[in-house]
């Protein structure tokens, strides 16, 4: 059983097909009927309106109806379109159990627990024939497919079979019918409409199904007493043939299958059985843990059923109808009924090879499922699930092509899967050692190879290499050198389709399509929300596939798409052009020629490949939202706006390609306000000034065109824009004008106009109109404001702006493909077209031309009659008032060069490009700001994992690597590399490598003030110092091999302080610890030291030892410092006077881990000594050594590497590289 779709409902007691549809219907013990799409697996509707268990549902063959019959007594008839019940059909005096409609005419046919059948047309909606009989309840009651006969079962233990005949006469021609009884009679005795043929005893107990055969005069039954009966009929009786034994418990429903001999029953045993028909015997049995089956339903036309249960309901398949095929250029094998055929696709020849076993019908799904051809040796391998899974080969003989009737042994053999891997050579699955069997021709194993994951089918993949599936990934296995050759994780993978040159794959799952190179790496992912069934490739790379419903394509960078809707489901078996071949389900050849358009111009799209882009919008019929929408996604909203004739949507276009043309028209047409502002918006920022004014000018915005004005320095509009405020008797316009334009006289009359005196005084006194200022001071008597005492009045002017006057300068480019191959400019654009794109790489300003409206006088906006001194020409917006400046009314240059592919000015290549190009140089890619690469560069180099201390040593060099100018206040700061050894007979065009803020004079310096401290005593300033060293020499450059070597030298110095100090500070906090206090002053004055430094290291261990009474240790220092010649008299002389105690006593009070006759390092981490012999670990960057369990750890001396790392070595100098 192959189940294809599964509901958890309450227990399910009615099922119906829908005839087109993937729809079915289930009525439920709670009262409720559901509508599902099985192919979605989604509940498209519910309809709950009977009282109580609903026992029969049945669609109508045609219309959108279905009906219903429950234990309300109650018939109803619905309409799914509108959601609603229709009618209901009152009559029967208890439970109704069954309801079908008549296939031909308006009849609905019921059984009931009231021992009768009724008989109901539901156009008229009234009951028409009762068929009395039965004498228990009648448990269903079935139209003959094609004949005037009613089938019923009942509890009586009969099944009867009704004539309605006469009903049909009556119903054809109703004025004939003499007989005719009152209602009242046909309700109390039955018509004579509708008469017993035969009665059909046999069954011991009562009888729950009973059905007739589609085309034979066969009927087969099922009853409380486990038996499954087979009966036939003639024209004047009817005789049982044969009894199917098997089920446990009573038989719930039987059925005939549409399309093979077989009888499909289920039980209340919780079973479901197969029955072949010719030879009465049990075929399979398929079990459910705890649900009895109640009722069956199979698809009036596809090869589908379903079983409705105690928990819900399953919709399956007995067998699997896909055709087993195997394509080979132009030519294809494939599977059909009991034979091999052959089919050509360029003649689309279809000829019948050779006859194939035919698997005995002990079970179902024995037929071949996969097809296996070797072109060279014509050999076949059929794969199928006899005997748990086997092949069959065979060698096709070239003379039997087209006689097909000349049948052969094949050569067989046991496996999971089996295919071809060479011309004379197929791999065997051997499933129950994981294994894969090579075998030749004659069926001999070659060699056997296991194989690296669990592996449950093999499938093709190159000469000599399989690709194993298991149950969440598959794997290339290369058979000759037995390696993994690629692996990637997948849901199931049912099917794979190599393209055409084998370097791509497509892997089909149930409801993903995941595409990947040859080697397994992944490309993308397609998911489904219908179940995928199979897929070619077409010459272009495009992977087209099928569902249940739709031929889809998919594109390599995985954008997908729909070509068409399917009825019924295909198998794609070739796609050549536009015509896909496929297999239907009976195993037909079909050509589907198609529509490619869509995705052969997203293709050429991605691939950039715009003649064949403007070829297609030129000739084709693209249009459409999802067209759209792709264009803008994809960033070509230039060539969406060629297919758009929505005003709204071009205009949003328009702005989104920055075609300010297209978007004037467009805002025209409209002529909405928020359309004009946005408009406005983008205008402002492409500097097209002439078209913001327009737009401002239009939605009558007179704050913002104030505002305009000032920052492009357009005083005379300014002072127009100050009588337009002043005519509407706006007195705030007014005064931010006057404001603007620096006007103080108007000002202080805006002001006393308005009423605020006060203020008008103010401005008045304070700006030196002391003439105003005292006629106000009349007006105002004693309420004259003071003035604030001790502050100096500054002028308050507007700023005058750098750039006065119009648009900015746009550079001239030729026109780029999709704009001189379009008119997208709109209606009317053909004339700018001719003048635009024309000229060099000129400074022209690129002044807009709006059928000559912008830049015009102001004043038009106001309505008729606002300002009557103003000049008010019909013409509306004239250019007179655009002043430019000079430069500006030079000629373009005339240049007949006009490319139809657009060509941009080269943008250079930054200048951190250049820098990291080639550098292997930490410190070149952190002053870059790559710091990724930077520090993957340290890892490799030095082993460095910890960048912590190193951070603000990367910002440093990048921030130190710029500098930056302010050209003016409206531009952008301009930011400048600053190059390395530049000087001015350098060439403009050649890069300099990067300044860098670290150099090695600074690191001398440090070195020097890092002595000094530690002469000092101050040990932790010093240890900072040192550190700060170590740290900054991964990020140093040097330009000569001898410095790389002071470099190197220095960090070895470097290392020896830094240890030494560490070593020192430990000592000093160890307090309580006398015997460690020795050792570390010891070790301490093994540290590679400046003399100066070692000497006071011999007098500090001297001094410690000599007064923890190790005197013979002590002694050791002495000498030590004596042999250094100690410039200090006083060290001196207490080393002479300590060697001379110890030489009376020359023993030590406690015993160290120290002993100095033995060369040794000390441990960085742990501070212990690590002898001559003994196994160490060393940092990669400044060689510390380690006990040998510190490795993997960071290292303590540079805080900056991991100790034992690979590292190849410092790289500070370009010298290393060459």
């Amino acid at each position: 059983m192959l189940t294809k779709f599964e509901t958890k409902s309450n227990r399910v007691k009615g099922l119906s097909f829908h005839s087109k549809r993937p729809w079915i219907l289930a009525s439920l013990h709670s009262g409720v009927i559901q509508l599902w799409d099985y192919r979605m697996g989604t509940l498209i509707d519910r309809f709950d309106e009977h009282d109580g268990p609903v026992r029969g549902v049945h669609f109508h063959k045609s219309q959108p109806l279905f009906v219903s019959g429950g234990d309300d007594y109650k018939i109803k008839v619905w309409n799914y379109k509108l959601h609603r019940c229709l009618f209901s059909l009152l009559g029967h005096l208890d439970y109704i159990r069954t309801v079908q409609f008549h296939h031909e005419y308006p009849w609905i046919v019921s059984s009931s627990d009231d021992q009768t059948i009724r008989i109901w047309n539901w156009q008229s909606r009234t009951c028409i024939s009762v068929l009395t009989g039965h004498n228990h309840y009648v448990m269903c009651a079935s139209f003959h497919p094609k004949e005037d006969l009613v089938v019923s079962a009942s509890l009586d233990q009969t099944v009867r079979v009704w004539d309605i005949g006469a009903l049909r006469k009556k119903t054809v021609s109703p004025a004939d019918d003499i007989l005719r009884l009152s209602p009242m009679n046909t309700d109390l005795f039955g018509g004579v409409d509708a008469v017993v043929k035969y009665v059909l005893e046999g069954h011991d107990r009562g009888v729950n199904w009973a059905a007739f055969h589609p085309t034979l005069p066969l009927i087969v039954s099922g009853a409380d007493d486990r038996q499954v009966k087979l009966w036939r009929m003639n024209d004047t009786k009817a005789w049982e043939v044969d009894t199917l034994r098997g089920h446990v418990n009573n038989v719930s429903c039987v059925m005939f299958h549409a399309k093979q001999d077989i009888i499909v029953s289920n039980s209340e045993d919780k079973s479901i059985r197969v029955w072949d028909v010719t030879k009465r015997t049990g075929i399979q049995t398929f079990r459910r843990e705890h649900d009895r089956f109640w009722i069956l339903a199979a698809h009036p036309e596809m090869n589908l059923l379903a079983a409705g249960h105690d928990s819900g309901m399953i919709v399956f398949k007995l067998e699997r109808e896909r055709p087993a095929f195997s394509v080979s250029n132009d030519t294809m094998f494939y599977a059909k009924d009991r034979f091999l055929r052959f089919y050509e696709f360029s003649t689309q020849r279809d000829i019948q090879v050779i006859p194939i076993r035919r698997p005995g019908s002990t079970s179902l799904n024995q037929g071949p499922r996969a097809l296996s051809y070797s072109p060279t040796e014509n050999a076949i391998l059929l794969c199928s699930d006899v005997d748990g899974g086997s092949y069959e080969l065979y060698i096709i003989p070239k003379d039997s092509f087209g006689r097909g009737d000349v049948a052969q042994e094949a050569k067989r053999g046991v496996g999971g899967s089996a295919v071809f891997v060479a011309r004379n050579r197929f791999a065997v699955l051997d499933k129950s050692s994981n294994q894969v069997l090579v075998k030749n021709l004659k069926n001999e194993i070659i060699k056997k190879s296991a194989l690296p994951i669990a592996t449950d089918s093999i499938f093709y993949a190159g000469t000599g290499t399989l690709l194993c599936r298991a149950e969440d990934r598959v794997a290339i296995f290369d058979l000759q050198q037995r390696i993994v050759l690629g692996d990637l994780q997948t849901p199931l993978v049912k099917y794979i389709v190599w393209s055409n040159d084998m370097e791509t794959v497509a892997l089909l799952s149930k409801h993903t399509i995941v595409i990947s190179t040859k080697r397994l790496v992944h490309r993308c992912t397609i998911h489904e929300t219908i179940r995928v069934k199979s897929g070619a490739w077409d010459e272009n790379g495009i992977f087209i596939y099928t569902t249940l419903n739709h031929i889809k394509y998919c594109l390599p960078n995985g954008d997908n798409g729909i070509i068409r809707t399917l009825d019924v489901p295909i198998y794609i078996t070739k796609v050549s052009g536009n015509t896909i071949f496929c297999l239907d389900r009976d195993g037909k050849n079909k050509a589907i020629v198609i529509d490619a358009t869509e995705y052969i111009f997203k293709l050429s799209l991605m691939r950039k490949r715009f003649d064949h882009v403007m070829n297609m919008i030129r000739s084709s019929q693209l249009v459409g939202q999802a067209m759209i929408a792709y264009l803008q996604q994809k960033g070509f909203p230039e060539v969406a706006l060629h297919f758009v004739k929505d005003e709204k949507t071009r205009f949003n276009l328009a702005l989104e390609s920055g075609n300010i043309q297209t978007a004037v028209a467009s805002a025209k047409e409209i002529d909405e306000k928020d359309y004009w502002y946005r408009l406005g918006v983008e205008a402002l920022r492409q500097g097209n000034v002439g078209i913001v004014e327009y737009a401002y000018q239009r939605t009558k915005n007179f704050e913002r065109l104030s505002f305009l004005y000032l920052i492009t320095g357009n005083m005379d509009k300014l002072s127009k824009m100050l009588k337009i405020a002043e005519v509407k008797n706006d007195v705030m316009g007014q005064f931010h004008n006057a404001l603007y334009l620096g006007d103080v006289c108007e000002r202080v009359k805006i002001l006393e106009n308005a009423g605020h005196l006060p203020l008008a005084y103010l401005t008045a006194s304070v700006h030196g109109l002391h003439d105003v200022a005292e006629r106000l001071a009349a007006e105002l008597g004693e309420h004259i404001p003071s003035l604030p005492e001790g502050k100096v009045p500054s002028l308050l002017m507007p700023p005058a702006p750098i750039l006065g006057g119009g648009d900015w300068p746009l550079l001239n480019v030729s026109r780029g493909i999709f704009e001189s191959g379009l008119d997208i400019t709109g209606r009317g654009g053909a004339d700018e077209e001719e003048e635009a794109g024309e000229g060099d790489w000129g400074e022209d300003l690129d002044m807009v031309d709006v059928e000559n409206i912008e830049n015009g006088d102001i004043t038009t906006v106001l309505e008729d009659g606002e300002v009557p001194e103003e000049n008010e020409e019909a013409g509306g917006w004239d250019l007179e008032d655009l002043e430019l400046p000079p430069e500006e009314n030079t000629p373009r240059d005339s240049s007949n060069a006009r490319s139809s592919v657009f060509v941009a000015p080269t943008p250079g290549v930054p200048v951190i490009q250049i820098w990291i190009q080639r550098s292997s140089l930490a410190a070149e890619h952190a002053v870059a700001g790559n710091f990724d690469a930077a520090m993957r560069l340290l890892n490799r180099q030095l082993g460095i994992k910890n960048f912590a201390p190193l951070r603000p040593l990367f910002l440093d060099l990048h921030a130190g690597s710029h500098t930056y100018l302010r050209a003016f206040s409206s531009a952008p700061v301009i930011s400048v590399a600053v190059e390395r050894g530049w000087n001015e007979s350098a060439s403009p065009n050649v890069r300099g490598p990067p300044s860098l803020v670290f150099n090695f004079s600074q690191l001398e310096e440090n070195l020097k003030a890092g002595y000094r401290a530690t002469t000092a005593g101050k040990f932790t300033e010093a240890l900072r110092l040192f550190l700060s060293i170590l740290h900054t020499i991964p990020l140093i450059v040097v330009e000569s091999r001898r410095e790389v070597d002071e470099v190197k030298e220095l960090i070895i110095i470097v290392k020896e302080y830094v240890l030494g100090l560490k070593i020192e500070l430990k000592r000093r906090e160890t307090r309580g610890d006398p015997v460690r206090q020795q050792e570390l002053a010891a070790y301490f004055t093994h540290c590679n030291l400046q003399m100066p430094h070692l000497r006071l290291a011999l007098l500090t261990a001297m001094t410690v030892c000599y007064k923890a009474k190790n005197l013979s240790t002590a002694a050791n220092f002495a000498r030590r410092l004596l042999e250094t010649n100690p410039t200090n008299e006083n060290h001196a002389k207490t080393a002479r006077q300590v060697l001379q105690a110890a030489e009376r006593n020359m023993t030590d009070a406690a015993q160290l881990n120290y002993d100095f006759r033995n060369p040794f390092v000390v441990c960085g981490a742990t501070f212990v000594p690590i002898y001559r012999g003994q196994k160490d670990v060393s940092c990669p960057y400044c060689s510390s050594h380690f006990v040998p369990s510190h490795e993997g750890q960071l290292c303590n001396v540079c805080e900056l590497s991991i100790v034992g790392a690979d590292a190849s070595g410092l790289l500070c100098s370009p010298s290393q590289v060459r």
